[in-house]
């Protein structure tokens, strides 16, 4: 670091998915690629009094190139999209990670099998700054290391990694009786689409119900409140379902050809946008049955 760190907080995922920003916000949308992997997300606070965003990044930017990463795009502030695209890409929520929304670099990398991402920003006296990196995720391994049990051939029907908490029952008596429910207890970090560590009584429902219905099939769409453009709160909403059904599909062992995953942005509030309480309200992932009987 280009100065004297004084916090540090992580996250990290294996195997898990990034969306790898490929150029600024184009005024409909932020073009990413999906990139898979090892996931690690690091940020750091600087005491940096008086260094500007440049002068934090310029450093950082000549060690990527140093280690053979090629650069895919770098932008500053306004060049970037300003407010579209820090809430279109994946950012650790506040107090670890604080975005000036008049103040930030992005720059974006990659080399073969790797990519890297930094954002920079800062407050009065004390700079930000987040990396993300993800690189190739070992395979899960099927063979019991040496004093273990012998490896147990599951069933591809039965539940994989089940989470303890109890499942919902309200959720089922609405997709039985209105088609549609909403997740009420999924936590997001801020400006993220990355689902918290922890167990959702929502997610054990929705795959109690599927189980309990074979036939069935739902559709899992994202909502978000009204901050920012159509283009980036549907991209972000979108993104966020997938994590949703990813988590379905990971810990339960949901068919993938079961669920899909969309995304409407603030086209449908259950609240109003004028009040923080109202946006929460409509920051929320819904269950819809889609198929009939």
């Amino acid at each position: 670091m280009p100065a004297p760190v004084l916090a540090e907080a992580n996250r990290s995922e294996v195997p898990g998915s990034y969306a790898l920003p490929l150029a600024p916000f184009d005024g409909r949308q932020l073009p990413v690629r999906m990139v898979e992997g090892a996931v690690e997300q690091r940020a750091y606070q600087l005491e940096a009094p008086g260094m500007t965003t440049l002068a934090v990044l310029a450093p950082l930017r000549a060690q990527i190139e140093a280690a053979g990463f090629t650069v895919l795009m770098e932008c500053a502030t306004r060049a970037c999209g300003g407010f579209d695209f820090r809430y279109g890409t994946e950012v650790l929520p506040e107090p670890d990670m604080h975005v000036d929304l008049g103040d930030f670099r992005f720059l974006a990398a990659e080399k073969e099998g790797e990519a890297v991402t930094v954002l920079v920003s800062r407050s009065a006296l004390t700079a930000y700054v987040q990396i993300t990196r993800v690189s190739a995720a070992p395979l899960v391994s099927t063979v019991a290391p040496e004093g273990t049990g012998p490896v147990v051939d599951l069933d591809i029907e039965s539940p994989r990694g089940v989470d303890p908490a109890p499942a919902d029952d309200s959720i089922a008596a609405a997709l039985d009786s209105t088609g549609s429910a909403a997740l009420e207890d999924l936590v997001f970090a801020s400006g993220s689409a990355s689902l918290t560590e922890g167990d959702y009584a929502s997610l054990a429902a929705v795959a109690a119900w599927l189980k309990a219905n074979p036939t069935a099939t739902v559709a899992l769409v994202g909502h978000t409140d009204a901050s920012g453009s159509l283009a980036a709160n549907i991209a972000l909403s979108e993104r966020r379902a997938k994590a949703v059904a990813q988590a379905l599909i990971e810990r339960y062992g949901v068919d993938r050809a079961r669920i899909s995953a969309e995304g409407v942005g603030f086209l449908a509030p259950r609240a109003t946008n004028q009040t923080e309480e109202g946006r929460q309200k409509n920051r929320r992932v819904e269950v819809i049955v889609t198929s009939t009987r």
